[in-house]
């Protein structure tokens, strides 16, 4: 029986040592789910009226979505997708069809930290990226540009 390394990551966390480190790769989408609907767009116009008189994001300086509903409107009308195994995640713009989200090929992959926990961030283009979090530590096992290899878009986290 061969045992998933995303499986015994989440079985023993980061109480694995460094010995045992698993190697993590991107996703395959071809069996991405979206599990969020998208929004309607009358719940959109709504919403940017709410978000947009918003007066501490006026005070703050953060209204550049609102000048235009158009870039609004592309900032919110994205909609949750999984990995086919649940594990990575991504908000996707609902105007990209289903079809080219899922035979997307992942071109780069990325280590960031946010706090204690750890970001595997997936390339697809087209502004998507699945993300896996942990708080596992990770570094990439290449450079991170696998456009030409996508197979060594992957990480070795422990």
């Amino acid at each position: 029986m061969k045992l998933n390394p995303l499986a015994v990551l989440f079985l023993f966390g980061s109480a694995l040592p460094a010995a045992m480190a698993a190697s993590v790769p991107c996703p395959d989408l071809t069996t991405a789910v979206q599990v969020a609907a998208c929004p309607v767009e009358e719940e959109l116009k709504y919403t940017f009226t709410g978000y947009c008189s918003d007066d501490a994001k006026a005070y703050k300086g953060d209204t550049d979505v609102c000048t235009d509903y158009r870039r609004y409107r592309a900032l919110k009308n994205v909609a949750l997708w999984e990995s086919g195994d649940g594990v990575f995640n991504a908000y996707v713009s609902c105007d990209l069809p289903p079809e080219t989200v899922r035979s997307a090929r992942v071109s780069a992959v990325r280590v960031g930290k946010q706090g204690k926990m750890t970001q595997l961030v997936c390339s697809y283009g087209s502004g998507v990226s699945f993300t896996w979090r942990t708080r596992a530590e990770c570094k990439l096992e290449d450079s991170g540009d696998c456009s030409a290899n996508p197979s060594a878009c992957k990480a070795s986290c422990n």
